[in-house]
């Protein structure tokens, strides 16, 4: 389904300050975590999800080999003028292969099944209704074999704003707001709920996970920044309710960073994940299992074939019979081994006295007697330094962490404040046409006090 967003100068100023102010410290952190790593194959067919304005289409365009096409699409056709723009200044790199749509990817990708080697999306899903859903959409145009990556924020992002948020409405008795406050905050995703919806997608892969700091001189230029003011501030702000009781909660949040981070920089962690997953070679493979899952498999196994071979429970042994051991083998009985590595299949085991239970009802000889070895399955062990078919199995757990994402700013480096670049222009306002808002503009430059806050 092709959408053809309204062209209006509000959506271009939009586009422009996404690109100029949001993307440098927002989308091209979350670029960089999807493009670690990423090959892009021969004459590879690559689709780009809400590609906005070009990050990381740019670089993937840049790594796109000989005979490779890439299409990227966005809902916004302000943000695509931005990303042509930036292909078009690429020269002859900008007309190799590259194509841009006007689409929006809800209710699901127009694009027939299993079209393509690499599906991105760089921060897309968090606005579309489903990200389960949304996944699961993407791995269907992947063709057998191929990856599917996108990123997006993960639970504990913007973790000291919520905090102080909290705070406020505990102290000052909104619970109906608290309780709004707790349904926002369940609504980013957790690493758990990245891993099931790569299963719930049929695909195969890991979650990567990077974190990073936004860092402000002061509350408002956190308000006032275009990351928070076009991000998360309207949710924001409806949590609060609206009029006079909004206003209230903002000036006291307000006095909180103020108060807590006098003096230094006010920051807030950014938790960036990366859900990388590759569909089955096979249209009929499913992904391959944990190998713990696969070894108890095994056990479960070797059992189920014991207790098959174990004698009847109507068939009784004679009391005076006992059980041979090994040193009673014949010398010419060999023991089972795998051919490969030369390592016992099984052991035998000594026993004096034996139940009626132990005995081997498959063995040869006359009916009822045992055969010449009683042998108990144990599951084999696996010599790392062997060729084997588990040396390639995913074992499904995480990666260990990244360090810092490059660029970012640790607290404990900010030996002085003046050196913190402002991450925001005095022209952006929070809602120009609203008397209540701007009401709170001048409450959050300190300008204004309310009359029944002052005492």
């Amino acid at each position: 389904m092709s959408v053809q967003a309204k062209r209006t100068p509000k959506v271009e100023k939009l586009a422009r300050i996404y690109d100029d102010e949001i993307a440098p410290c927002w989308g091209t952190r979350f670029g960089r975590l999807l493009l670690r790593n990423l090959a892009v194959p021969a004459r590879g067919q690559v689709l780009d999800v809400a590609c906005g304005t070009g990050n990381p289409t740019i670089e993937i365009l840049r790594r796109m080999p000989e005979g490779s096409r890439l299409i990227a699409i966005d809902e916004s056709s302000a943000m695509l003028e931005v990303v042509r723009r930036k292909v078009a200044a690429l020269g002859p790199l900008g007309g190799r292969g590259v194509f841009f749509r006007t689409e929006s990817a809800v209710p699901k990708l127009s694009f027939a099944d299993e079209v393509y080697d690499l599906v991105v999306c760089n921060l897309g899903v968090s606005d579309m209704p489903s990200t389960q859903v949304a996944l699961r959409d993407f791995a269907r145009v992947a063709k057998p074999g191929g990856e599917v990556r996108c990123t997006l924020p993960l639970a504990g992002t913007f973790e000291e704003f919520h905090d102080l948020y909290r705070e406020v409405l505990v102290k000052h008795d909104r619970h109906d707001a608290l309780d709004r406050l707790e349904q926002h905050l369940a609504r980013y995703p957790t690493f758990e709920h990245a891993e099931r919806w790569l299963a719930d997608a049929d695909l195969t892969g890991r979650v990567e996970v990077e974190e990073f700091s936004l860092l402000f001189r002061s509350s408002r230029e956190f308000f006032f920044a275009p990351v928070i003011e076009y991000g998360p501030l309207a949710d924001w702000k409806a949590i609060a309710g609206g009029g006079q009781e909004m206003q209230d909660v903002f000036w006291y949040i307000k006095e909180a960073i103020d108060a807590y981070f006098a003096g230094g920089p006010f920051h807030v962690t950014v938790k960036a994940a990366c859900v990388i997953g590759k569909k089955p070679a096979h249209p009929g493979d499913e992904p391959s299992p944990p190998i713990e899952l696969r070894v108890a498999r095994r056990i479960e196994r070797s059992v189920a074939q014991r207790a098959d071979r174990e004698r009847p429970a109507d068939r009784e042994r004679p009391a005076d019979r006992e059980l041979p051991t090994d040193r009673e083998l014949p010398a010419d009985r060999e023991l089972p081994t795998d051919r490969a590595s030369g390592r016992l299949l099984h052991r035998p085991v000594e026993r004096s006295a034996h139940r009626a239970s132990d005995w081997s009802a498959d063995r040869a000889g006359e009916p009822g007697e045992p055969g010449d070895v009683i042998t108990t399955p144990i599951p084999l062990t696996f010599d790392t330094e062997d060729d084997s078919q588990f040396d390639e199995i995913d074992t499904g757990l995480p990666w260990p962490p990244y360090e810092i994402a490059i660029g970012s700013a640790r607290v404990d480096e900010l030996a002085e404040a003046a050196d913190i670049e402002e991450l925001a222009s005095g022209e952006f306002s929070l809602d120009e046409d609203s008397a209540a808002e701007q009401e709170l503009d001048a409450f959050i430059a300190g300008k204004k006090r309310p009359t029944h806050l002052v005492g």
